[in-house]
């Protein structure tokens, strides 16, 4: 049966999937990175992970994978197969899509984990016929995706949709980015629980307590998800004024509160919209499948011009 190998790594772990081409999960398995051993041994645990993916499709299915697609994290040079900077896994300058198509023998495509998050929801999830999307997950930081036509805009030098780094609070909170007042110090989910901790007094209160807070109508709470809800507001409209999507995609951790976010936030966005054309809000419908899945999008569209691809094969 034909089908491509779909790897999607993350800071501590990786999922990967072996995916046919009408989108079929054949066969889904999760491994550790490793990195507390250092950056190579995380490069030949995804080596290894590939070809034991890659053998296991030949063995079970009849042949080995037509090609794989693989989301990093961190800086990603996708048009040269690049994996730039990943701080949580410690490497720099890894030729991943080189290594991988070496050690296969098939095509690779590398790409960003949040793009090609975003991909996956935009082709398949809640952005599924939206030829323009913005996809945002709120987790430890906040990243976006753009979507057009069927594609993830990389940027010019792979940092497109770092709408996270959009300044919201000027002279705010300091960032470690080295900018003061980012979006993601003010409605990132780690923001969201620092505040709520020391709004309530327990060191360990997350974003998930403070949402329950919300809905049982604690006024602290409420103020505290407010600011949040309050910056993330300012800087999707400043995206929707730049990109004009047609359907924002909100995912990640604090998507999680459901319509205790989406409800203030979707009045909120409504509320600061003027001349631009209000785009519709929407959760996430893929959770954390998302990287894996759209992993498997690149690698099928090495075999097809169906849809554009955001990688190139590796020659």
């Amino acid at each position: 049966m034909r089908h491509v190998i779909a790897l999607d790594v993350g800071g501590t772990g990786m999922k990967a999937a072996l995916v046919t081409d009408g989108g079929e999960l054949l066969h889904r398995a999760r491994r550790a990175t490793g990195r507390e051993r250092g950056p190579d041994a995380v490069v030949a645990t995804i080596l290894d992970f590939a070809a034991e993916l890659y053998a296991y499709g030949a063995e079970h299915h009849g042949a080995p994978a037509l090609a794989a697609g693989l989301a990093v994290p961190g800086i990603v040079d996708e048009e040269h197969g690049v994996a730039a900077y990943a701080a949580n896994l410690g490497w720099r300058d890894v030729p991943l899509r080189a290594l991988l198509t070496e050690r296969l023998g098939i095509p690779v495509a590398l790409g960003h984990d949040v793009r090609t998050g975003g991909l996956a929801e935009g082709r398949i999830g809640a952005g599924k016929g939206a030829d323009r999307f913005l996809f945002v997950p709120l987790g430890t930081g906040i990243a976006g995706a753009i979507g057009i036509d069927g594609r993830v805009e990389a940027g010019a030098h792979g940092f497109a949709g770092e709408i996270g780094h959009v300044v919201v609070r000027p002279g705010g909170a300091d960032c470690p980015c080295g900018q003061r007042g980012c979006l993601e110090r003010y409605a990132s989910a780690s923001a969201v629980s620092e505040a709520w901790a020391a709004a309530c007094g327990d060191p360990d209160a997350d974003a998930a307590d403070c949402a329950k807070a919300v809905a049982s109508g604690d006024p602290n709470a409420v103020r505290v998800w407010q600011e949040a809800v309050d910056a993330l507001a300012d800087g999707l409209v400043t995206a929707v004024t730049l990109l004009d999507p047609r359907t924002l995609i909100i995912g990640g951790g604090l998507a999680e509160a459901g319509e205790v976010l989406f409800q203030p936030l979707r009045d909120a966005v409504r509320r600061r919209v003027t001349f631009q054309k209000l785009p519709t809000i929407v959760p996430a419908a893929l959770g954390d499948t998302a990287g894996c899945l759209g992993a498997g999008l690149l690698a099928r569209d090495l075999l097809t011009t169906t849809h554009p691809t955001t990688a190139e094969v590796s020659t």
